[in-house]
């Protein structure tokens, strides 16, 4: 669960740099620079050999939705809502974790279930404010869509990692970002102007930091992470990085946000954490 921690505390930073350095940017093209940086950052790693070509299939496809289309649903969110905002409508993500998890087992799991809802009932408390705004509900909508990507893909990597596998996560991890880079191209290319890439230097070093340090080691330490903890643990994990990303936006970049629905919404996610946790101690 340590690997986890950490992860949200690196992606706490990342919803106010992206609203607030690279608003303008082609979401797309921001998804690929990203991911392409990250690939960079793993090909010393990479052991293709050690991957055969079902294997790594699987891993291409798996970086393709949980990398890629997550990025681009997700950045695009941005220009329809403010960064506490994209950050807080991640809420759903426990629920769509549970969800394909139970899919794919044929089965139902209570606890689970009731630990993520809590979860998602905490954040809730923080995030609700009415839905009569379009521009709202459109980047909900992209956040959801970016929620259900991710959810998906970290469902798909546990899966695929569980029992007896012959390879390491480091020696195969650059065909997840390689998926993922080819899906925000190929999103790239649909998109007119997005190649018109112009650049400041605070948003070079932004870039770097995303795609070296959120996208690029984040993403390594989360997919382990999120194979060694049960899935229970995992969508719970998945939202504590809501009230981190809450609290960074209003220190570092002063947004507005009600504290006493932070306190207690924050209070029933890492409630949700205990008593899962607790559960399973038994």
């Amino acid at each position: 669960m340590a690997l986890l921690l950490i992860t949200s505390f690196i992606w706490a930073f990342s919803f106010g740099l992206v609203k607030n350095f690279l608003g303008g940017v082609d979401a797309a093209l921001v998804a690929f620079v990203r991911l392409a940086l990250a690939l960079l950052l793993f090909l010393p790693l990479w052991r293709p050999r050690r991957s055969p070509g079902p294997l790594a299939r699987r891993l291409f496809g798996i970086g393709m939705v949980e990398f890629g289309l997550m990025y681009v649903f997700y950045i695009q969110s941005f220009r329809f809502l403010a960064a506490h905002q994209v950050a807080l409508f991640t809420v759903f993500t426990p629920l769509y974790v549970a969800i394909f998890d139970d899919v794919l087992k044929r089965r139902f799991q209570p606890l689970h279930f009731w630990t993520s809802l809590l979860a998602v009932a905490g954040t809730a408390v923080i995030v609700y404010s009415g839905w009569g705004r379009s521009r709202l509900l459109a980047g909900f909508f992209l956040v959801q869509a970016s929620n259900a990507c991710f959810a998906a893909g970290q469902v798909w990597y546990r899966r695929l990692s569980a029992g007896g596998r012959k390879w390491r996560d480091r020696d195969v991890f650059a065909w997840l970002y390689l998926g993922g880079a080819a899906a925000a191209a190929l999103a790239m290319l649909m998109t007119p102007g997005a190649l018109d890439l112009r650049l400041g230097t605070a948003q070079a070093l932004v870039l770097l930091y995303l795609g070296l340090l959120a996208s690029g080691v984040g993403f390594f330490l989360w997919n382990i992470g999120s194979s060694r903890v049960n899935v229970g643990t995992l969508a719970v994990m998945n939202n504590l990085k809501v009230p981190l990303a809450v609290a960074v936006s209003l220190v570092f970049f002063r947004e507005q946000a009600d504290l006493l629905r932070l306190a207690a919404g924050g209070s029933a996610v890492l409630l949700a954490l205990y008593l899962n946790g607790r559960s399973q101690a038994n």
